[in-house]
């Protein structure tokens, strides 16, 4: 009898297993495809009786399901199997993962820059290595001047018959303000930030590599008061509404006349402390006019425009915020050192 066959394929159904999709795969065939057994019942069920057709089309309907049931509950235990072994990673550490954070030098560059574009300037970028005319001799820089010599200076490739043409590792992000000027016309207002590479020992105090955000501005009728101006604009924004400025006279090749530009101690508040050595003043930055022999190696007009130049160290801006007494740890990238600028941003 038809009942008979369904109570067959029931208990066969319950006992059945697969070690492999492909055994599973043979199983579904088997019962469920259209050629299977269960539907090959359906043709046999146009000859049960009238009486016993509902009870034989529930058992049929029971059976299908089983089977179904079945074949599902053995493919989710393949998919489990599969997947646990290399998802699970034994190594990882029971604790979330912690966010990471900026890094204190790039929070303070940001900042920089972020004054300077709300002063009107934008920002330009150039390449780290580079050749000698746009590091020095763009810059007015003589061929026997110190700053070419090997204890300052990292060679990529020197040429000791031809100074002019060394390629070299950029000492300064003036470099930067050389090619802006040979490709535009002022009115130029323009900062520079990148790394720089100067041949020193590495201490606390100095280091191979650091950065540096210089700035140029170029117009008619441009005068040290401007600087001053944006100079003092520049200390009270980083440092605070209270802080001072003074400059002292200097020498850079590139400027005439030059300066030395400091900030009134932002640590005693000009008092005096062991920070700026009892003096109430801390050195940040160096500046001056454009010299006018640099506007006429870069294809400006000297009798015409004028402008002012400033440079600044990063890691200088960073210690007198942050009060870092180690140059080396900006590099070193301690993450001890660097959750403490976590909420620095």
């Amino acid at each position: 009898m038809l009942i008979d066959k369904i109570e067959q394929l029931l208990k066969e159904i319950k006992e059945v297993h697969a070690s492999n999709a492909e055994e599973l795969e043979a199983l579904r065939i088997k019962y469920l495809s259209k050629k299977g057994e269960i539907n090959a019942l359906m043709a046999d069920f146009r000859n049960v009786a009238a009486d016993q057709k509902r009870e034989v089309g529930m058992r049929i309907n029971e059976l299908k399901q089983q089977a179904q049931e079945k074949i599902n509950s053995l493919k989710q235990a393949f998919e489990v199997k599969d997947a646990g072994p290399s998802d699970l990673d034994l190594t990882r550490t029971a604790y979330p993962l912690e966010f990471g954070t900026r890094h204190p030098l790039s929070i303070v560059k940001n900042q920089i820059l972020d004054i300077f574009n709300h002063l009107g300037f934008t920002i330009a970028s150039g390449p780290e290595v580079e050749d000698d005319w746009h590091v020095f001799s763009s810059m007015n820089f003589a061929e026997d001047h110190p700053a070419r010599d090997m204890q300052d200076t990292f060679f990529v490739e020197a040429n000791p018959n031809d100074v002019t043409k060394n390629v070299i590792l950029r000492t300064h992000t003036s470099s930067i303000q050389a090619r802006y000027m040979e490709k535009h016309q002022p009115p130029i207002r323009v900062v520079c930030p990148g790394r720089v590479y100067r041949n020193e020992a590495i201490s606390y105090r100095a280091h191979a590599f650091f950065h540096q955000i210089e700035g140029l501005y170029v117009d008619e009728h441009v005068s040290f008061t401007d600087l001053k101006q944006v100079m003092l604009m520049f200390a009270k924004e980083m440092f605070g509404p209270e802080t001072k400025i003074r400059l002292r006279p200097s020498y850079f090749p590139f400027t005439e006349p030059s300066a030395e530009m400091d900030i009134s101690c932002n640590i005693c508040g000009g008092k005096g402390c062991p920070f700026c050595k009892g003096t109430g003043w801390v050195e940040i930055l160096g500046c001056g006019m454009v010299d006018p022999n640099v506007f006429e190696l870069n294809g400006i007009d000297s009798k015409k425009y004028t402008g002012y130049a400033f440079g600044l160290g990063v890691e200088r801006i960073a210690n007198l915020k942050y009060r870092v007494n180690d140059l080396r740890l900006f590099s070193e990238n301690d993450t001890r050192f660097l959750k403490e600028f976590q909420s620095a941003y």
